[in-house]
């Protein structure tokens, strides 16, 4: 029996054996036969996932850290040829920022919960600190802080480190704001804070002088149907004693009038009299300062500087050219004039430079700006010339899996699709020398990857999807395709999830289900489509206004698709049982193939109002 099968044995097992009436033959397995069992790194790397945060050792270039969104912090030591994990003991796997003591490289910090709040980010618990090079790992506090998005160690005390927690982006939350320790980590104070549903948005310090900080407050939140960036409590706050007394930037200053959303800041290193923000507001502007920040001049404003704030918006400044910034965003755009014009980097060459897009990590060189590292929803990239070319690490392993399925093949073949990087199809095992390789993974769809699923009476034939409920059934062999969403035969809008539902059904290999507001089904592999019930969600219309989110910018994706389908379970033993579960906290259940529906609900004791039912599975 292959693993994955006896795994699943044991789960069976192990539930029966907590139920009344249990048989005796459940009682008799003996566990300790699953003892020898461990997990395999199978990959794949080869389109890697989100890097979050990066650092490198000044006086040894070649040892870099990388963190990432889910898949904890990694460390080369030969400049990105090889890599290795050193976060993989901790109970969070979500890096918001790491820095590295640059007297004493043997230290390194490493602030928890990734800061860029999108409907799929992870959270933290606060800080970790190492004192030998990331072997062993300390925890500092703030764990409650949910994501930190920025982390400053003082250029030359060791004890003391500036914390910008960006808070929970689902809920209000006490534990936000800028936070400073004098003791090495053993005690934080909160030493700016504006309210509980404002958080950081960037934080720099002056690298002239270190009790100067300014720090880019943002007020946002997420709902499951809707997202908002900007208010009130959004601005600009300066401080020249560390953090003891903070003054704030305003529209008095120069900054744009009204509300106020999502804020990068850089400080020119070669000319500190230098500061740029990127600030989101009813028109966005890219703002320059040539007094250190008590002043802001608007340099450009609107398209040329508006794309998807809440998701990028960092930039950074030259280390020798106070008028070269580069922005994050889509692609990496760079101005040479302080912000008047912009072209993407590489110049003259496609946006990102045929890396992959959704850029979020910056480290350029103090020394030498043709050294850059950049992180983005694809994983790290490489630069020895100022990004005219880049080399892309192809060996970190942080692909980030919405769904995992299994065949029957042998050896077996394990699938799933990916946040951002679409579907993909790879062996559990390869009889050939060198083990599995990135180039034994193939690609089966695009998109952000959900549920991949193979037709059980022909493995070469299976089904992807991507975000929104788009579905496609795919041959493998050919690596052709055939979009088959469902369609409302009156014309009504579906409403589908950002991660919708599919199931294929135990009964009829031509038979698969799908769910936006209604479950849907095909016989015939997809070709035509019936809709088998009425809507199965709350129907809320509260929370069906997707298509103005986003708050100060509209960002309207699909990612907030509400009162949907999000779990669908036919009965393997009864054709005509099909369970439902939604993501406003619905569980319904037809005993005659759709004819009727129950819900069921009130009858879970536990089950909280309104809870997403992400997965059921029937007996």
């Amino acid at each position: 029996m292959r693993i994955s099968a006896l795994l699943r044995a044991a789960v069976v097992v192990l539930l029966a054996a907590t139920a009344p009436g249990t048989p005796a033959i459940a009682q008799e397995l003996d566990l300790d036969k699953l003892k020898p069992l461990k997990a395999r790194a199978i990959g794949p790397a080869g389109m890697s996932g989100r890097v979050t945060a990066i650092d490198v050792v000044l006086r040894d270039p070649d040892v870099i850290y990388a963190g990432t969104a889910s898949g904890g912090l990694w460390r080369s030591t030969n400049s990105g040829t090889s890599w290795e994990p050193i976060f993989d003991d901790q109970p969070v796997h979500s890096i918001g920022a790491v820095a590295v003591n640059q007297n004493n490289p043997d230290i390194v910090w490493v602030a928890t919960g990734e800061g860029n709040p999108r409907n799929s980010a992870n959270a933290g618990n606060g800080i970790y600190k190492s004192i030998d090079g990331g072997r062993t790992w300390k925890h500092l506090g703030l764990e409650n802080s949910r994501t930190i998005h920025r982390l400053i160690l003082h250029p030359t005390d060791p004890d003391v480190a500036w914390a910008g927690v960006q808070g929970p982006p689902w809920g209000e939350g006490e534990e936000r704001g800028v936070y400073r320790t004098t003791d090495g980590g053993r005690s934080w104070d909160r030493v700016l804070f504006v309210n509980e549903r404002t958080g950081i948005a960037d934080l720099v310090v002056d690298p002239v002088n270190p009790n100067k900080l300014i720090a880019a407050m943002w007020e946002f939140r997420r709902w499951p149907w809707f997202m908002k960036s900007g208010g009130e409590g959004s601005g600009l706050w300066v401080t020249f004693d560390g953090g003891d007394t903070w003054t704030q930037r305003t529209s008095k200053d120069g900054l744009p009038d009204g509300e106020l959303g999502r804020i990068g800041l850089a400080i020119a290193p070669s000319d500190p009299s230098v500061v740029y923000a990127l600030v989101e507001a009813e028109e966005n502007a890219w703002m320059r300062s040539t007094d250190g920040g008590f002043t802001f001049q608007e340099v450009n404003r609107g398209g040329p500087v508006t794309n998807r704030p809440f998701y990028y918006n960092d930039i950074f400044v030259d280390p020798v050219n106070e008028h070269r910034v580069y922005w994050l965003s889509s692609s990496v755009r760079v101005t040479n004039d302080g912000g008047r014009t912009f072209e993407s980097v590489p110049p003259n060459g496609t946006p990102g430079g045929g890396i992959h897009p959704d850029h979020h990590a910056w480290w350029i060189h103090p020394d030498d700006p043709n050294y850059i590292i950049e992180g983005n929803d694809g994983g790290l990239n490489i630069s020895h010339d100022r990004g005219r070319t880049w080399r892309f690490v192809e060996n970190i392993p942080v692909a980030q899996f919405y769904h995992i399925d299994v065949d029957d093949a042998v050896p077996y073949n394990v699938m799933g699709g990916l946040q951002d990087n679409g579907s993909w199809v790879g062996p559990a095992y390869v009889w050939k020398a060198g083990g599995i390789r990135n180039s034994d993974w193939k690609e089966v769809g695009f998109g952000d990857g959900f549920d991949v699923s193979p037709m059980p009476d022909n493995r070469r034939y299976m089904y992807s999807m991507s975000q929104g409920g788009n579905l496609r059934r795919f041959d493998s062999e050919t690596g052709t395709g055939v979009g088959i969403r469902p369609l409302h035969p009156d014309g009504e809008v579906l409403r589908f999830n950002w991660n919708a539902a599919f199931a294929q059904s135990p009964h009829d290999p031509s038979t698969i289900y799908y769910g936006s507001q209604f479950l849907h089904r095909s016989s015939d592999r997809g070709n035509n489509w019936e809709i088998i019930s009425p809507d199965l969600t709350t129907n809320d219309p509260a929370k069906q206004d997707q298509v103005n989110s986003g708050g100060l910018n509209y960002d309207v994706t699909g990612a907030e698709n509400y009162t949907t389908i999000v779990s669908i379970a036919p009965s393997p033993l009864d054709e005509q049982v099909i369970w439902v579960g939604t993501d406003d906290g619905n569980v319904q259940v037809t005993r005659n193939g759709g004819e009727s529906w129950t819900g069921t609900s009130a009858r879970m004791p536990g089950l909280r109002q309104g809870g997403w039912v992400t997965q059921i599975r029937a007996s």
